[in-house]
């Protein structure tokens, strides 16, 4: 039988600050949003991806991939975009699989809302660290993905 892995008393604590910070900053971002855009941060991110990719259009695999979302929560989320008039559907012929494109008022949505989410997120994450701090939040933000991203491989969920 394997012996228990315990989280050393620094573990414990660095492991209670990123379960705080993940919880909270995604409740904060939610109201900053819903307040002033009537949009979730996943609707924003979702609409945000497209407004960036080549044609505003995107596989729905990939755009659920790009979202770390299911397709079903992506579908869910789409079918509440298209009925705003933001987001469309297409099937292109040849081709397996649907693609989510944003429509002109989905990219005027995007313009629209970005200032304010952008300030948030700068306020909330960004005004208190410095350059070399974002530098080692990125390193470690990516480490901890493939460690997760292999763990979930493994069957780790």
């Amino acid at each position: 039988m394997a012996e228990k892995r315990w989280l050393t008393a620094e573990q414990q604590t660095a492991w209670r600050v990123l379960v705080a910070f993940t919880t909270r900053l995604p409740a904060a971002l939610d109201t900053q949003l819903q307040r002033d855009s009537g949009l979730t941060h996943f609707d924003y991110f979702v609409l945000s991806t497209l407004s960036e990719a080549p044609d505003r259009r995107l596989q729905l695999r990939v755009l659920a991939d790009f979202a770390n979302a299911s397709l079903s929560r992506l579908s869910h989320v789409m079918t509440k975009l298209e009925k705003a008039g933001w987001a469309r559907r297409e099937s292109t012929p040849g081709v397996r699989g649907s693609q989510a494109v944003l429509t002109d008022a989905g990219y005027a949505k995007v313009v629209d809302t970005a200032p304010g989410h952008v300030d948030t997120v700068q306020s909330l994450v960004f005004d208190g660290l410095d350059d070399e701090q974002v530098r080692t939040l990125t390193e470690l933000g990516t480490t901890l993905l493939d460690t997760l991203d292999a763990g979930i491989a493994r069957g780790r969920r």
